[in-house]
């Protein structure tokens, strides 16, 4: 490694804390994951910045609706995002809020910069506006946005604005000297002709004048004259007769209406017009300085447009607006920015405004900006308000129940017994170690008759809950970087996921791990062989230690070939190795081998040659997969990965570099093979079909769901799974209901609890799956309620609510239900919640 490492700082988008996470924001943010981990190996100073956005208009009616503090509903959602990017193990080095003070002070910094250096100046503005968007927009108000389809609003603004129809050359010079590196192509194209403004209005207005004027539309009633577009799609033609077109761009050029760049592209001048940076229309964001105010004369106070705030997280990340000397010192050694990671729909604030902010302040813009693609799920982009999104948590949960037990250091192996023979018995040149589900689920060794239905062979424990998420996590980490082309959308379906883990992950890396170290523990004890390569090498097939080794040194060779982003095509190579490696084991039939003194030679080449390919594999997977291949890389006894990944090792490869005597680890499963009815888990998650009309059993000691508000009344077991609200029906007859005793009406536990998230269940138009705070006295819990007919998700977070805390939990639609809130209504109409004055604390009980 170097004395000097190369520095590399790369970002996610920040968030945006309108909705909690879905593998959407998981995609972006594990590419960057498996980037700074690449790069870690290769000895870069690497740093690794994401965060959330978490200030706007949007937010501020957000948070009013749920009837909290913006502060407090950011912190809320902000702290989702974070947990979920643990939970999955995600080497960040920081995690910005632009909450944040260091943030706040960074970005007045900026603004005060751009000012003082005459590019800000104030002014009125009357447009539409999207409220979701944050955005002014050049459409009719009361019409939808062009971007997310929701409606415009006219709004009169006192704004801010900053110049940038001044950095429509420079913007460009940028892009296409690619200074600024946008990738794929698509959106660097979609860029570029957006600051070259669209001379096509501009063009045909003029065919249209010049033909009116070349005509006697007297004579020619009949006749009609519109411009086309030829097939190449970039000129217009006239029809049936006009001007010559190359004429007539070059007097629109003479004019001054139209630019020509020395690539032949038509610019249009001014078409990038000022940008308001200021709003006062509301008050949730970070406040304009009051000096600049009183200075311009302002009639209002101002905060900061969420886009320039947003952006320069980027910047206030790393110390910039610090006075302290360590702030700026970090600031220095890290921007600019390597690699900005963005969602394709947000292309043009990064590669346009970000940019021109950061020229107009004299501060180097960023090296490069990647847009990735989209995951669609039924044929559309995921969005919560289309109720299609996926939950990281729904995978997480189901793929963790395949990891395996882990080695705890206690031998309690026999002869006959191994754990590892028991695993993998590997006997014929068809033999796997994953023949069906369960096969290597690595419970118990071999012997145990009858076997105990989830026992644990000795010496093994259950995975902690860490370890489950770890390595469900690798499972998503790796479908969506072999499945999906980074920089295009992908479609997304958990049936395609299991697919794609059984094939690569368990029958191919997993199945190769098995069989080659299960060997090499049964014919030479556990230790790796030293090859012999005298004599005839060639083996049937034409497989041989040589040919095996040009494979690796091919795939090295070609893995360094890709570009950062091309995990699809790095992820297919490696996999194709691990299927040449398999056919080499298989040409070679180690287990006949075996069966012949005489062959010991070869028996060791083969297997050498196997386990070094399972360690160029495992290292080459590493940073796609960093927890099953750690567990490999101790199995193939080469202790910690991580050491080997910070040592630079993983990045200086060579073949041959697995020591011949080297002591394996305790082996044990690595990646069993799932089941089919794993995907028709997840998709019960998270699309529920409704329960069946039996009621699900009870405990004795507590109330059935639709008895826990009046005990031993006989009503009728009418209410189905997405309506367990509580409604007071209207006054029965007085025998109608029996009275209770007081020992039956304290066995109902009644407490105050605060919602703290709410969202729609997908195919459920009735179902919200809420999440409440019981306070210090019971951990917080899932309620699903059928009230989402009447309430909107954001009108409920915040909400203080009475529950039923001691009622039995019960599945609806695949989801747990521990709890029921309490609501009055007339026969089928609204449900009024139950709430509380402010004042009570959250968890208390009524009595």
């Amino acid at each position: 490694m170097s004395d000097q490492p190369n520095k590399f700082y790369l970002t996610t988008p920040i968030y945006y804390v309108n909705a909690r996470p879905h593998i959407g924001h998981a995609y972006t943010t594990i590419v960057a994951d498996v980037l700074a981990r690449q790069h870690r190996q290769r000895g870069d100073d690497t740093f690794f910045l994401t965060g959330t956005d978490e200030h706007g208009q949007k937010i501020e009616r957000s948070a009013l609706a749920a009837g909290v503090p913006p502060q407090e509903f950011t912190d809320q959602v902000s702290a989702q995002f974070k947990a979920l990017w643990d939970r999955m193990g995600l080497t960040y080095n920081r995690y910005i809020r632009t909450t944040d003070d260091c943030h706040k002070r960074g970005v007045q910094h900026l603004f005060r910069t751009l000012y003082e250096k005459g590019f800000i100046y104030l002014d009125k503005y009357t447009g539409a506006y999207c409220v979701s968007d944050e955005a002014f927009v050049d459409a009719p108000v009361g019409t939808p946005c062009p971007d997310c389809g929701r409606t415009l609003e006219e709004v009169t603004e006192e704004n801010f604005f900053f110049k940038l129809s001044a950095f429509q050359e420079q913007l460009l010079d940028l892009i296409e000297s690619s200074a600024l590196a946008i990738t794929p192509a698509t959106a660097r194209n979609e860029v570029r002709s957006f600051v070259l403004g669209n001379a096509k209005p501009i063009f045909d207005e003029a065919i249209i004048e010049q033909i009116n004027a070349e005509f006697d539309w007297t004579k020619e009633p009949d006749l009609i004259i519109e411009p086309s577009v030829d097939s190449a799609g970039d000129r217009p033609l006239i029809e049936p007769a006009g001007p010559d077109h190359l004429a007539l761009e070059e007097a629109l050029v003479a004019e001054g209406k139209l630019q020509r760049r020395s690539d032949g592209a038509l610019c249009v001048p001014g078409a990038l017009k000022d940008l308001s940076i200021s709003r006062s229309s509301f008050t949730w964001g970070i406040p304009v300085p009051d000096d600049i105010l009183q200075k311009e004369g302002a009639t209002q106070k101002h905060v900061v447009y969420v886009w320039l705030d947003a952006l320069a997280n980027y910047m206030t990340a790393v110390g910039y607006g610090s006075d302290d000397p360590k702030g700026q010192a970090e600031f220095a050694k890290y921007w600019p920015a390597d690699l900005h990671l963005v969602g394709k729909e947000i292309t043009r604030f990064h590669c346009v405004y970000w940019p021109a902010f950061l020229m107009a302040a004299g501060i180097p813009t960023p090296k490069a900006i990647t847009a990735n693609g989209w995951l669609l799920f039924d044929n559309a982009k995921m969005s919560k308000s289309r109720g299609n999104v996926v939950r990281s948590e729904t995978i997480l949960e189901a793929f963790g129940t395949l990891c395996p037990p882990v080695f705890i250091g206690v031998e309690a192996q026999t002869e006959g017994h191994g754990f590892s023979r028991a695993v993998n018995p590997v006997e014929d040149a068809g033999a796997s170690a994953h023949e069906g589900p369960g096969s290597s689920s690595g419970l118990q060794p071999a012997g145990t008759t009858p076997p105990e239905k989830g026992a644990l062979a000795p010496g093994f424990r259950a995975p902690t809950r860490a370890e489950k998420d770890h390595f469900a996590a690798d499972v998503l980490r790796y479908f969506l970087l072999r499945e999906i082309p980074f920089g295009q959308d992908g479609s997304f379906s958990f049936d395609a996921m299991v697919t794609r883990y059984n094939a690569d992950l368990a029958n191919g890396y997993g199945n190769l791990v098995s069989r080659t170290l299960s060997m090499i523990e049964k014919y030479f004890d556990g230790e790796v062989p030293t090859p012999v390569f005298e004599g005839p090498a060639a083996t049937k097939d034409g497989f041989n230690a040589g040919v095996l080794g040009d494979a690796g040194n091919a795939l090295l060779a070609k893995l360094a070939q890709l570009g950062p982003t091309d995990f699809s095509t790095a992820l297919t190579e490696i996999a194709a190795f691990i299927t040449i490696t398999d056919g080499f084991i298989t040409a070679n039939a180690p287990w006949k081998l075996a069966k012949d003194p005489d062959n010991f030679g070869r028996l060791a080449t083969v297997l050498y040659v196997s386990a070094e390919a399972v360690r160029w594999a495992t290292a080459a997977l590493h940073a796609y997969c960093p927890f099953v291949t750690a567990k490999v890389w101790a199995q193939l006894g080469l202790g910690s990965i991580e050491e080997a990944a910070t040592s630079g090792e993983l990045g200086d490869m060579h073949w041959g570099g697995l020591a011949p005597g080297t002591k394996l680890g305790t082996l044990g499963p690595v990646l069993p093979r799932a089941d089919k009815g794993l995907a028709d888990l997840m998709i019960e998650m998270e699309n529920p079909t409704p329960a069946a009309t039996a009621a699900p059993e009870t405990p004795a000691s507590a109330p059935a769901p639709s008895e826990a508000f009046a005990p031993n009344t006989q009503q009728p077991t009418t209410n189905t799974p997405e309506t367990p609200v509580v409604s007071a029906a209207p006054a029965a007859p007085a025998d109608a209901s029996p009275q209770i005793a007081i020992d039956d009406f304290i066995k109902v536990e009644l407490r105050i609890a605060q919602i703290t998230l709410a969202e729609r269940i997908p195919k459920a138009d009735k179902l919200l799956r809420l999440e409440v705070s019981l306070g210090d006295i019971l951990p917080p819990r899932q309620i699903l309620s059928g009230i989402a007919e009447w309430y909107t998700p954001e009108e409920l977070i915040g909400r203080r609510i009475l529950i039923i805390a001691n009622l039995a939990p019960r599945k609806m639609r695949g989801l747990e239900s521990h709890g029921m809130l309490l609501a009055a209504s007339e026969e089928g109409g609204k449900p009024f919640l139950a709430t509380v004055p402010e004042g009570v604390p959250v968890g208390t009980r009524l009595k």
